[in-house]
């Protein structure tokens, strides 16, 4: 197979609309493009966000901390559909100068938090929980969480932008990510060979963080057809660990929260909200 070769010019210059089913929401600079405040609710926790695998990271931790008697990690889940640029409104921008979910505002501290793994780490220490509090076992879960914030930008903004996403199919960089992707999930696969959880015996945050991205992909619900081009029976440590996450009340409710597709949660403002659902 031949591929079209491109020279790059000596100065980059962006084409507006190239992108293929993103060119609308990314672009060369920061910022906000129009004024839009953020909604509000009753809860001290304000969390704006939509379902994709970094926004479940944060959904499933919350519903954890409320599964396990943490009353005071109730919270107001508002979506943001980033196709249609909320993520640039001045209000969303002020909370999140990076314009990507999620973003997290604490009113009772008067915190911002932005970026999935701060969160997560902002929300086990302000709680005391899913993350030890010092040792081994604390570094051991941190190795894990900046794995995972380190090696899904190759899955996601990767393999599963060119294999699913890209206007044109190009062999040279498919095969360039399924590889490292590939390479990933025997990384986990190997370590969950003895280990019930990714850092030891202990449920984490870093099974949160994992979980949304890696057991997603074993399990078929990402990337229409890369459970078998990526051939994904050849990790049944992490098929027997998703398995045991997602069959988690707390991850039943956390994965659907921001998420439009039947059966899911478009906001979250209680407990409540899950029964329609039967969760």
């Amino acid at each position: 197979m031949t591929e079209e070769t491109y020279t790059p010019p000596a100065v980059w210059t962006w084409e507006q609309g190239n992108g293929g089913q993103f060119a609308s929401i990314n672009r060369p600079v920061s910022g906000a493009t129009h004024d839009k405040e953020l909604p509000v609710g009753d809860h001290a926790l304000q969390l704006y966000s939509m379902g994709t695998p970094n926004g479940q990271k944060v959904t499933i931790l919350l519903e954890e901390l409320l599964e396990a008697g943490h009353t005071a990690a109730d919270y107001d889940a508002w979506l943001i559909k980033i196709g249609d640029g909320d993520q640039f409104g001045s209000g969303f921008v002020g909370v999140n100068p990076n314009s990507k979910i999620p973003a997290l505002l604490d009113r009772d501290t008067g915190q911002r938090v932005f970026e999935s793994g701060a969160i997560l780490m902002y929300l086990a220490e302000k709680f005391g929980a899913f993350l030890p509090a010092s040792g081994a076992a604390r570094t051991e879960a941190l190795n894990w969480l900046f794995w995972q914030m380190g090696s899904a930008p190759f899955v996601g903004g990767g393999f599963g932008h060119f294999f699913t996403y890209a206007p044109v199919k190009i062999k040279y960089a498919i095969d360039r990510f399924a590889m490292e992707t590939k390479r990933q999930l025997h990384v986990l696969d190997t370590n969950l060979a003895d280990r019930k959880f990714v850092a030891g015996d202990e449920y984490t945050v870093a099974d949160m963080a994992i979980y949304p991205w890696y057991g997603a992909i074993v399990e078929g619900r990402v990337y229409a057809g890369a459970d078998t081009f990526l051939s994904v029976q050849e990790y049944p440590n992490i098929a027997r660990w998703a398995a045991d996450l997602a069959a988690r009340p707390a991850v039943k409710r956390g994965s659907i929260v921001n998420r439009t597709a039947e059966g899911s949660l478009p906001e979250r403002h209680s407990a409540a909200d899950f029964a329609p659902l039967g969760l």
